[in-house]
This record gives C-alpha cells, structure tokens and sequence, in this order.
C-alpha cells in the first residue's frame, strides 16, 4: 500500500468511528481545477459519502466550543497523516467571527506555530476574488462596463475570436476562450514580475468561440486587474490595499511581491511536505491579479463577512447591497441542473445550501473559500504543504463535506435509472479531454491527461477520473436524459448534445466547475494513440536490433549485404531515419518527466530552451521518417527481394508514418512555445 492509500485509508477509518463525516474527492497529485496552475485533465477521486459517513442526522449547532471540538479533533490527525506541516481555518457566522485556529507549525525549523491572527499564507487563486470585486467596484462607479469589448480598457489588442470581442463577463466567467498557459506564471525574481509586460506578452490563443465554454485562465484575470489599474489610475496592489483591505481592516494582507518588511516576518514557511522539512522560496505570480495575495485567517474572515453581508463591514462598505447580489447571482453553467460561475464565484451548491466559493493553490500552499449564502456563513481554510500524494487537496474536500454533513446535513436523494440507460451509455462512452489545455504547444501533455468513460452491461457508467480513496472509479446511474447521478453518493454528471445528437461534452458538480471534458475523436483519442503509438516504438526498436543482430552475423559468418550502392545509401538513411524517431520519442518522454516532477520548469520558463530543441528533433524525425517511406518503396521495386524483408519494410514504414502523423498532429514541429 503507498502512502497516499495509506493516509486515506485512515482517514475512513476516522471517518467511519464518527470524528468526520465527509464526502471527499481528491487529487493524487497535481493541483486541482482552482488552482493558480495549469491543470491538465487529472485524476479527481471523490470517495461517496455513503462509504465515509454514518447516516445523516440532526443539525448540530454551529456554535464556538462545537467547532472547536469538532475542528480541533480532526485535523490535527489529518495533517499528522497528511504529512502536512500546519494549516488554519477561520469560520464567520452572521457577520461576526465565530472561531479561528491554526493547526502546526508556520516555521518548522524553528517550531513557530500557527497564528490565525498574524502568520500570512498563500491563498493562490482565491486572490481572484478580490480583483473581481475590484472590478465590481469599478462598475459601481460607471468606469466599467461588463458586457462591453475589453479593447475599451486597454491600451494594446486582445484579438477577437469569429469576429467577437472579450467582455469583461467573460472574463469573470472564465468563458473568453483562452487557451491555458503555464509559462512565467511563477517567476524566479521580483524584477521579473510586471503586470503589463506579461499580458502584452502572453496573449493566449482564444480556442473557443466566446461565452460557450468555461476554461480556467489565470490571464483573464490578470487581464480584468490590469484594466482596473487602468480606469483607477492606481497601481493594482496599491489600489486593492486602500479600496479592500484597508476598508476590511485587513492589515494583515498585501498583493505586494517581495511583502512590506512589516509583513515579511509573519510569512509562513511553505513545504512540499512537513517530512521533507525543507522550506521553499516565497512564490512569486505573474499576472499577480490571479494569485498574489498573502493573508492571514482572521483577515479572510473580514472578507467573507463583507461578502456575506451584501459589501457591508461594520460602518464600511466595499460594494453596494445590489452590486454584491449581481456578484452572486448564476451568470453561466455549463448544463442545467449542475453549479457554474457567477461573477467571480463558483457555485458549489451541496446538501441543500447555496454556496458559493473559491479555491487557491500555489506549489505549496493549498487553500479554500466557501460561502453559505443563505446560512450567512464563511469558512476559509490554507494549508502551507502539498503534504504526502497531494494530501492537502484531500484534507480541505474532506474538512468542507465533514463541516456541511455535521451542521448542515441532508441526506443524497436516490432516483432511480431511466429506461434508456443503456442506449444512452452506449452513446456518451469514449474519451474526453479537459476544456482548459494548451493547444498551442503542449497537446502530448494533455494527450496523457485524457479522461475515459466506460459504459457498464447495466448501464451505470464509469469515469476513470473520478475514483474512490481506493482508485476504484465511481457509478454513476441515469436519472434523466443524459444526466446522471452518483450510486450511494450526491454528486451529478451531465452529458451535452449538439443540434444533430452527437455528444458534445460532460461535466459534473463532483468537482468545482471551472472546466468541461470534451469529446474526442476516436483517431486523437489515447484509447487510439496510445496502443498505436507504443506498437509503433516497439517495432522501430525491434527493427534496430534486428539491424544490429543480422549485421553481427553477417561480419561473423562473412555474408555482405547483396545490395547496390543506391540500395545501401537509401538503406543508411533509412536507419538514420529509424534512431530519429526514437530520439524525438525519447526527448518528449524524458521533457514530460522532468516537467512533471518539477512544475517550475514550465512555470518559470526555464523548460523554453528544450522545448525549442524538441521541435527541431520533430523536424529530423518528419525527415526520418521520409527516409524510412523511401527505403521500403525502393525495397518494393529491386528485385529477389524475399518476402520477409518486404514484410518487414512495409511493417516498419508503416510505424514511420503514424509516427510521423503523430508529429504534426500533436504539435511535436509547431515550434509554438506559447505554454
């Protein structure tokens, strides 16, 4: 059992023994779909409540010494296990502070604890909140118009896609169209972080037609807090510290990178994980807009206060009552019945309560923000490690489903499976790529990040990224005309058509919705490539060692090669060709492994070079391959040429050729290093 199974099987047992009742999707490894970065089409295990939770009961008070008990009984364990280094929560209720703690350690070197009050942590992409409310600001004022061309606003040219333009709704919908992009996302120093550079720079590709489909993009947001310095006339951090944090006397907070040397101490340390123990680099983000903030709980807290209490805090105001219920008012969903975005917030609609939120992550600070509307409560969570197998990701999902299930529960509905189940799980199986992916340069990423889904003879479903703790994927049963629900579990999935029937795409609230899976055709899908692929790379390998065992036989029993000059050039090149299309396998391979292992290599840039290198040795295998093609037609046309040779020449060129196809379908030669 690896660690991860290890941490989640205890954490059931935990759950099961009545300390947390949770529904828990998780992510092994990368960052999830809120995060700051670039989010491949990832496995996201959510566990169903049913197999976690002891059966729903009455409420219970959402009071101090509950939470307290509660809290202060789970999550020290949690991280213990997690091999998290510290966290901290903060919960507000009816416009006041109702409990703050922190869990760990700020500093483990020198065993400072967690302050909810001083230490600062890394929300990540809940940052974006408050540039989206600073855009609600400057719609209040009249400086902004939200359904007007951002070109407005901007001193350089977003391009339009089919002839539109970028609204600011879009922006905040995060249905613009935008292509991710990863690189210069997390520079290395201050001096290279400038706002206005990189989005003059980094423009994304928009690859969908505007308002259609929801695609995570950290620019976009950049993009919205650079106009708000524009029609402000203040420097964005200056203007989010006197408009927002100092209104929310939030003196505790900064969108300042290097932080104020007042603030500077108080930062805690981040970790990959507590074990590892050694402290990382404060994070630097550019666009800083979509993930720059560094807060402390008890500062969060004032935030969701003003939020839940339609901009009010205290005698201030940072929206208007109106303003604030636009901000939380469905702007865009994905499928009906399922949660979308608002203006800024996702929806996370769940055990009967409307809920809005955000979540956040850098490399090693994991964190979320909800808000129960009509309950008028907030709970902020941060977490400064990744911990053990992306153990963070799995704690704050548990924490929420847990405090929901104890203070707001509800029991997960059972409507029974349709007639057409079977028919229609016929027809939505197949395989799906994630809405928000890079098409420009990195197409063989999100080739490997491609989600299938797997009709059963029941006609339940399966979803090989939405698993249980035990990687065992979930079922889900048809409620209704292509949409499904979760067995034993709350959680729904929904498939969407075009106007002739075919399957457009699916998404589902098991997750948060800031993306949609995609259908993809069967020659582009990894069911298809893959097989395909690795047969290919088998056969040129197996053709090189057969090269290099008949030619030891031959020098060994004195038997040259019967062929002509010509026939033994072309034969050359076509070997040259062969160790081509290896080398530019091989360095893909080797660029995805790295990269994996270490994101900064694409989010600081540094992986540029090689990608560039890259693109050259997928021009020598585009000409190895040709060199392969050529030697087995030549092979055709010279005579006594035994069948086994011609068989193996076919074979081989054969392998070349989808190779080659592979190439130029995925972009191995776009030399596009827009990522």
């Amino acid at each position: 059992m690896n660690r991860y199974a290890k941490f989640a099987a205890a954490f059931a047992i935990t759950c099961a023994a009545g300390i947390a009742m949770a529904q828990v999707p998780s992510s092994p490894n990368p960052a999830p779909a809120s995060s700051i970065l670039p989010v491949p089409a990832v496995p996201v295990a959510a566990a169903p409540a049913a197999a976690l939770a002891p059966p729903v009961g009455a409420a219970h008070a959402l009071t101090a010494d509950d939470l307290a008990t509660f809290l202060d009984g789970m999550v020290p364990y949690m991280i213990q296990r997690g091999d998290v280094a510290g966290g901290v929560i903060s919960v507000v209720k009816d416009g006041r502070l109702l409990f703050a703690r922190g869990y760990g350690y700020a500093d483990l070197a020198r065993r400072t604890p967690v302050s909810p009050e001083t230490t600062l942590f890394r929300p990540g992409s809940t940052s974006k909140l408050f540039t989206w409310t600073a855009v609600m600001q400057q719609v209040e004022q009249g400086k902004l118009d939200l359904d007007h061309d951002v070109n407005e606003y901007l001193d350089f040219t977003i391009p339009a896609r089919d002839g539109k333009p970028v609204t600011l709704r879009q922006l905040m919908t995060h249905t613009a169209g935008f292509e991710d992009t990863a690189r210069g996302l997390l520079p290395k120093k201050p001096e290279d972080v400038d706002l206005e550079r990189y989005l003059k720079t980094h423009i994304p590709a928009r690859i969908y037609p505007p308002g259609e489909i929801v695609a995570y993009s950290n620019y976009g947001c950049g993009l919205a807090g650079y106009i708000v310095q524009r029609v402000s006339g203040e420097r964005f951090e200056d203007y989010i510290r006197q408009h927002i944090l100092d209104p929310l006397d939030m003196h505790h907070s900064s969108f300042a990178m290097p932080l104020p040397p007042q603030l500077a101490p108080l930062m805690a340390k981040g970790y990959k994980s507590a074990s590892d123990g050694e402290s990382q680099p404060f994070e630097l983000v550019d666009p800083a807009p979509a993930g720059a903030l560094s807060s402390s709980a008890t500062d969060m807290a004032n935030f969701m206060i003003a939020q839940l209490q339609g901009g009010r805090f205290g005698d201030t105001r940072i929206l208007r009552q109106a303003t604030a219920e636009l901000m939380h008012s469905r702007q865009y969903t994905a499928a009906p019945g399922l949660n979308g975005f608002d203006l800024g917030f996702y929806q996370e609609d769940r055990n009967g309560q409307r809920i809005i939120g955000h979540g956040g992550d850098t490399i090693v600070f994991h964190s979320d923000l909800h808000l129960l509307l009509d309950a008028n409560v907030g709970i902020f969570m941060s977490f400064n490690s990744a911990g053990d197998a992306g153990a963070a990701h799995v704690i704050r999902k548990a924490i929420f489903q847990a405090f929901l299930d104890r203070y707001f529960p509800k029991d997960a509905p059972s409507p029974s499976t349709v007639d057409t189940a079977r028919a229609d799980a016929a027809r939505v199986a197949g395989w799906y790529q994630a809405s928000r992916r890079n098409d420009s340069a990195l197409r063989m990423l999100y080739l490997l990040g491609q989600v299938n889904v797997a009709a059963k003879p029941d006609g339940t479903l399966a979803v090989s990224m939405l698993t249980d703790y035990a990687g065992k994927p979930l079922q889900w049963h048809e409620t209704g005309p292509l949409r499904y629900s979760e067995v034993n579990g709350k959680s729904k999935l929904a498939f969407v058509a075009d106007a002739n029937g075919g399957i457009r795409y699916w998404a589902t609230d098991a997750e948060v919705p800031v993306f949609l899976f995609q259908r993809v055709s069967a020659a582009r899908s990894l069911g298809t490539v893959g097989p395909l692929l690795g047969a290919s790379v088998v056969i040129l390998l197996s053709t090189l060692l057969s090269w290099f065992v008949g030619g030891w036989v031959r020098r060994h029993y004195r038997r040259p090669l019967q062929l002509t000059a010509l026939q033994l050039r072309t034969r050359l090149l076509s070997h040259l060709g062969v160790l081509a299309l290896l080398v530019v396998v091989l360095g893909w391979l080797t660029f995805l492994a790295v990269t994996s292992a270490d994101e900064s290599k694409l989010l600081d840039g540094s992986g540029t070079g090689w990608l560039y290198l890259l693109y050259v040795l997928g021009v020598f295998g585009l000409l190895g391959a040709l060199a392969v093609l050529v030697h087995a037609v030549r092979a055709w046309m010279a005579p006594r040429r035994g069948r086994w040779v011609l068989a193996g020449e076919t074979l081989l060129a054969l392998a070349a050729i989808y190779l080659a196809w592979f190439i130029v379908a995925f972009g191995l030669v776009s030399f596009n290093v827009r990522f």
